[in-house]
């Protein structure tokens, strides 16, 4: 019992990730072309149809990629994600420093 909830509870916050992600990014329940075919679907079939994409998404990316052990994603996180993570702050920050008739 105790890991069909630990599962249940990992597929739940897959489904509000999707969710979430959906909404921030995706437009959430808008379609994605204001035409006139689109914009006759109802708004819960565009949210879900874009939730069932990245809960796709997720789903592919869990079954092709094997799963890394505590301390490698540790190392992942320490050696490659906080480097990147600063030189993308230092790259964002001189672009927003540039003139706007630079570019």
């Amino acid at each position: 019992m105790g890991f069909a909830l630990f599962f249940l509870a990992e597929y739940a916050n897959m489904i509000l990730i999707a969710a979430l992600t959906s909404i921030f990014f995706l437009g959430g329940w808008l379609p994605p072309v204001d035409a006139a075919p689109f914009n006759q679907i109802p708004g819960l079939f565009w949210m879900l149809g874009k939730m069932s994409f990245i809960l796709f998404l997720f789903l592919w990316l869990r079954a092709t990629f094997p799963r890394y052990r505590y301390d490698q994603l540790m190392r992942l996180g320490w050696k490659v994600f906080i480097p990147l993570t600063l030189v993308w702050v230092v790259v964002v920050a001189a672009w927003m420093q540039t003139p706007l008739w630079l570019w």
